[in-house]
């Protein structure tokens, strides 16, 4: 077994995710020779990044102001607050990150991108609707700007500029390195050991091997854990499960690959770091299992517009505003208090056409592929090739022309009949009746309806309001829902300058954190809940104060 002790950096970096390969770009800008370690291989280089549907948070920008959106500063951190919820003494550091966040969401940010090379979808999606008062959860308009090649667009200019500093001898890519331990000496950090890993040829995101064949200790004025999050490792998921959501789930699918482990969590405490708001976390409720799996468990998150039926496990429409796209959490914490995991969109064939969207730059290959002529056909009639491949293939979708025949199908595929047909039918007709006139009571149709004076939404994203029974609107479709594993919301404490806290709440001389590791910084800038399109922009944007603080650092010795 080959056993190697190196000093040749100015820094080390744990991770070749975005938030590393933001920091190390910064670094080698700067003239500054970088190590970047990952347990991956080279193919799963960016890692989470290049799976993502590319969304990214952005305010008052031009694609808002030529969609007629008006936005603020002053809004936005309206909507933030309230989203979040801030409400513990940890949440110092937390705060001050999300309100420097926010201030570079609506002023540097789109720019600083753009001269980057990173472009934007033109139609600006409105996720996290929310459905509660003005300063409640959720956006008070569309924010969510989708990167033009998704998040494999997000993650090229800052590939090609590690690349190309790699190219010169300014970065060392270091792949197959799994770090157990962080050197301390003197009270500070001063370098990383631990493993290195049989090579492996597996695709992207495919489980590699952990078979050790050596190991290795390297050490740097500064190391930069940018790990990742926890949402692979289930075990961990569950253990930091709150008690204010309910029972953790005993099924869960994965919406990240295997090597989200949160490992450097542990280690980077056993180095004297501090950890925060571990029990914050971001799953989904909409997930699906994917048919083609790449990783263990894998699931793919519906993006789903606001017309379908949202039922619980036994029919019952699940309350107000919980509907599609509004309030991510409180659906979680909702469903998790009926005793059942799993949920029911019911909806039609009119509306899978125009409102479905699946999560991922591999589903979304028109746009993960900048064509233009693969977008306008999303315009046209018919499902999406991605939606209708899980039409055909998926196991959570079923399509039936008659309402009792598709509630029979749907009490087949849970094992058990759940589902009281006139309880569903019920459900069913009474919304339908709701549409039959431009009054209602029912919130969601006024939403839907609203929905609709957005020209982006009108455009693709929104349904001609119609009755889930009308024949000319079928076939009908039931899916299945399940809970998906993604974000963490909390992590190491850091301060703006990314430098990691310890329990005395004093910066661990030469640690530091960005991404996901640190909650997308202070450890939990999102508080309790996300607005959306704000996890690659807080990577990115703490992946840049890391890397620019750490140059400092190195400036001024």
């Amino acid at each position: 077994m080959n056993s190697s002790i190196t000093t040749e950096a100015d820094a080390i970096i744990v991770g070749a995710g975005l938030a590393g390969l933001v920091a190390a770009a910064e670094l080698a800008d700067a003239g500054r020779r970088v190590i970047v370690l990952d347990q991956e291989p080279a193919q799963s280089f960016g890692g989470q990044a290049f799976w993502s549907f590319g969304g990214l948070f952005l305010v008052n920008s031009p694609e808002q102001r030529r969609m007629r959106i008006r936005d603020s500063r002053e809004l936005a951190w309206q909507d933030w607050v309230g989203t979040a919820g801030f409400d513990r003494a940890e949440d110092d550091w937390p705060r001050r990150w999300a309100e420097a966040y926010v201030d570079f969401a609506a002023g540097e940010k789109r720019a600083w991108l753009h001269e980057r090379g990173v472009r934007f979808f033109p139609v600006v999606g409105w996720a996290e609707r929310g459905g509660y008062l003005a300063t409640g959860p959720g956006n008070s308009v569309p924010r969510f700007h989708v990167t033009w090649g998704t998040g494999p667009g997000v993650l090229e200019p800052f590939m090609r500029r590690v690349r190309g500093a790699a190219d010169v001898g300014l970065v060392s890519l270091r792949f197959r390195h799994r770090v157990s331990e962080l050197v301390v000496e003197n009270g500070a950090v001063t370098g990383a050991r631990g493993e290195i890993l049989a090579p492996s040829d597996v695709p992207r995101g495919v489980e590699s091997t952990r078979e050790v064949v050596g190991s290795f200790e390297l050490r740097a004025p500064a190391v930069i854990v940018a790990s990742g999050g926890i949402g692979g490792n289930h075990a961990l998921v569950r253990a930091n499960w709150p008690a204010r959501l309910g029972e953790p789930p005993k099924h869960m699918l994965s919406g990240v690959p295997a090597h989200v482990d949160g490992r450097m969590l542990a280690i980077s405490r056993a180095a004297g770091a501090s950890t925060v708001n571990e029990d914050r976390m971001w799953h989904y409720t909409e997930g699906i299992a994917n048919h083609s799996p790449v990783w263990p468990m894998h699931g793919i998150r519906i993006l789903p517009g606001p017309s379908s039926l949202w039922l619980d496990a036994l029919g019952n429409r699940l309350p107000v505003p919980l509907f599609p796209g509004f309030d991510t959490l409180g659906t979680l914490a909702h469903i998790m208090r009926t005793g059942y995991e799993h949920t029911w969109f019911i909806l039609t064939r009119k509306i899978i056409e125009k409102e479905f969207a699946l999560s991922g730059s591999e589903q979304n290959p028109d746009l993960t592929g900048k064509s233009l002529r693969g977008v306008l056909g999303r315009v046209g009639r018919g499902a999406p090739p991605p939606v209708q491949a899980f039409m055909d293939r998926g196991a959570d979708f079923l399509v039936e022309r008659e309402l009792p025949a598709l509630i029979r199908r749907m009490n087949a595929l849970t094992g058990e009949p759940l589902l009281a047909p006139r309880t569903v039918e019920r459900e069913v007709r009474a919304r339908d009746r709701e549409m039959e006139n431009p009054f209602t009571k029912d919130l969601q149709v006024t939403a839907l309806r609203g929905a609709r004076t957005y020209l982006g939404d009108k455009l693709i994203r929104v349904a001609t309001p119609h009755r889930l029974l009308d024949p000319d609107a079928g076939p009908l479709i039931a899916v299945r829902l399940h809970i998906l594993t993604r974000k963490s919301l909390g992590g190491l404490q850091t301060d703006l300058q990314s430098r990691v806290l310890g329990m005395d709440g004093a910066p661990v001389p030469g640690l530091y954190a960005a991404g996901e590791v640190a909650g997308f910084g202070g450890g939990g800038m999102h508080g309790y809940r996300s607005l959306e399109g704000t996890f690659l922009g807080g990577c990115i944007f703490s992946g840049r104060s890391a890397g620019r603080a750490v140059g400092q650092l190195l400036v001024h010795g």
